[in-house]
Formats: structure tokens, C-alpha cells, sequence
């Protein structure tokens, strides 16, 4: 069935041109990325139970009516993201998944085992893992380079970790077992990597590039790192438990970003901003937090280390961002849905205030 989208292949001239001078630091202007609905919501299909059951065609035929219903305009493309929640990568390694009816909430069952019994492998048989990769290959198959087809959420590896053990038994056994933390962390990432490179064999040769769960599109290998898991650990622990993992992960893309998710992260920034195989932060301030407009030093600091910062933002927000720090170096998504008629006219707005700062 082709589709037929607000969006020709002009446009994806222009968004390969400007994300690939943006990654250089060569854009002076911030990407905006604005759509007059969401891309695609996955609340319907979790409320439908049918993550395993529903036939791959009819999951696209959902996402397919949603993408040609919606306007991208400023640094926006149309994309597809197969959502099964956050740190999938743990089903694909025989962890129990749940989801909830009412929302995009999905959890894991623990194991009981002892720590040191616990061996983690990758199944190529495995119901969610082929889930995902059958449903990549088809976006991709039916698409071609119209659409950009997304990464899946892997997770990151303390987090998968956790989602076998429990957050806090996990807490407990970085003190008391720290040896097999290690040792199942050290599992995890080549996995990890076996996983992402399996769906970057299916997701490049589109030559759409590559874009993960979150808001930003590169040219080439790019993925959204994480460790929500460190937000309740100290800066020692983060350097031995995690630090190692992400920078291994970091190596092996071209465009690293990392999900900042809340002010308990901010301890472990001036380790994150070292690494110079980190080229982007990504700042959530978190539920009952300031939003991130609010937060003037910590993303000067973001960027004057030299680093990318992608943002979920207000239109007023995004005003406020550009007047007090300028635009370079930022990729605003914008939350507020707009009419292309008046994403033209806020993108003029956005872009006088810049340059007159």
C-alpha cells in the first residue's frame, strides 16, 4: 500500500542537509521540530493487547493512517518507532513482560535465582526479539526511504539488569555482590550491541539514516543512551557499574546522545560531558520538576562543554531557550501540535529572536 505523505523528498534533502550540519556544529540556528499531532501513539495498541497477537500489516496499517495525517514542519520527518516500552531488550533476553491497559506502562517479573546462577544470552527465537525485528523489517519493506523507521527502546544495561533483579535488590547487590553486577553488566553490552546492530542492518540500507525513540535524525549510526537506574546510585558507583557500558556503546555509534532523566542525574554530568565519544545530552528534569527552560546553567553547561542538547519544549519555551542562550546547538522539539501555516509563522519568530540576541 504506498503512502502518501505531507512530506516529498525535497524535504528529506533538506532534513539530511541541516541535522548533518547541525551534528558538525556548523548549523547556527536551532532544529525545531514541530507536527501538528503526534507521529503515532502506541496507547491504543497496548490498550489492545496485541504487542504479539495483532498481524504485523494491520500494526502498520495503524501507523500508516496516523503518518499521512500529519504535517511536519521545521526539522520534523515522518517516522515510525516500534514501541514495546522502555528496556524491551530485557524480554529479548527471557525476561517476563507485562503491559499495562490503561497506559504505556511496561514491567518485567524478577528472578528469584541467586545472582551468581543468573546467565544472560541472546535467543534468536524469542517471541518479543522476533517481534521487533519482523515488525522493523516490514516498516522498512513497506517504506523504503519515505519513512524513517526507528530503533526500538533497548534499554540501557543496569537498567535491563534491574529489570531482572528488582531496583531495590539490585541497589543491595551492588554493595554485596559487586563482582557478579559486573560480570552480568559485562554480559549484557555485547548483547546489547548485537541487538542494535541487527536492527541497524535492516533500518540503513532505507537510507533514511537512524533515529531512536527520541527526537533527533542522523545521517548515520545514532542512538539515545540511558541509565534511569543511576539516578539512586552515587558518582563512584556510576563510574564502576555504568560508566563502562555507555562509553563501549558510545564507541560504537557515530552520534551518541544521553537521556539526562531527572536533577538525581546531574551528579553524574561532569563524567558524562567528558567522554568525547558523547556527542549530545538529552535533559528530562522529571515529574514535578521545573521544565527545562528553567534550567539556564545546567544546559550552558551542556553546551558550553561542547555538546548537543535536545529538549521536549513549549513553543514559549523554546522563545525563552533562544533569547537567553541562543539557538546553537539545540534540537527543541516542540510540544504544542501547530497548523503548518502557524509552524511557518513561529519558526520566523524563533528565528528573528535569535538572531537578534
Amino acid at each position: 500500500m504506498a503512502i502518501e505523505l505531507h512530506f516529498t523528498g525535497e524535504d528529506w534533502e533538506r532534513i539530511e542537509r541541516d541535522w548533518s550540519a547541525w551534528w558538525a556544529g556548523e548549523l547556527t540556528r536551532p532544529m525545531v521540530l514541530i507536527q501538528d499531532q503526534q507521529s503515532f501513539s502506541t496507547a491504543e495498541e497496548l490498550s489492545r493487547e496485541f504487542l504479539l497477537d495483532k498481524p504485523i500489516e494491520e500494526v502498520l496499517d495503524h501507523y500508516q493512517g496516523v503518518l499521512e495525517a500529519t504535517h511536519f514542519s521545521g526539522d520534523a520527518f515522518p517516522k515510525v518507532w516500534p514501541n514495546y516500552g522502555p528496556g524491551i531488550a530485557a524480554g529479548f533476553l527471557g525476561a517476563d513482560v507485562h503491559c499495562s491497559p490503561d497506559s504505556l506502562t511496561v514491567w518485567f517479573d524478577c528472578q528469584e535465582m541467586p545472582l551468581e546462577k543468573l546467565h544472560l544470552e541472546y535467543d534468536v527465537g524469542n517471541s518479543w526479539w522476533r517481534r521487533v525485528h519482523d515488525l522493523t523489517r516490514a516498516a522498512v519493506d513497506r517504506w523504503g526511504d519515505r519513512v524513517a523507521v526507528a530503533h526500538t527502546d533497548l534499554g540501557g544495561a543496569v537498567d535491563i539488569l534491574a529489570s531482572f533483579r528488582g531496583t531495590e535488590r539490585l541497589l543491595y547487590e551492588l554493595v554485596d555482590h559487586p563482582e557478579e553486577v559486573t560480570r552480568l553488566v559485562d554480559e549484557i553490552t555485547p548483547l546489547w550491541l548485537r541487538y542494535y546492530d541487527e536492527l541497524d542492518s535492516i533500518i540503513r540500507p532505507a537510507g533514511r539514516g537512524t533515529t531512536p525513540w527520541a527526537s533527533i535524525w542522523s545521517p548515520r549510526r545514532c542512538y539515545m543512551f540511558q541509565c534511569d537506574f543511576c539516578y539512586m546510585i552515587s558518582p563512584k558507583m556510576f563510574e564502576q557499574f555504568v560508566l563502562p557500558d555507555l562509553s563501549t556503546c558510545f564507541d560504537r555509534v557515530d552520534h551518541a546522545f544521553y537521556h539526562l532523566d531527572g536533577k538525581g542525574q546531574i551528579r553524574h554530568l561532569d563524567m558524562l560531558l567528558s567522554q568525547t565519544n558523547l556527542a549530545g545530552v538529552q535533559w528530562i528534569p522529571g515529574a514535578g520538576e521545573l521544565p527545562a527552560e528553567s534550567w539556564p546553567s545546567l544546559l550552558a553547561r551542556i553546551r558550553d562543554a561542547g555538546k548537543l542538547c535536545q529538549l521536549y519544549v513549549t513553543a514559549k519555551a523554546a522563545r525563552t531557550i533562544v533569547r537567553e542562550l541562543g539557538g546553537r546547538g539545540f534540537a527543541l522539539h516542540i510540544v504544542n501540535p501547530m497548523h503548518p501555516d502557524e509552524a511557518r509563522d513561529f519558526l520566523s519568530l524563533l528565528s528573528a529572536e535569535d538572531i537578534s540576541r
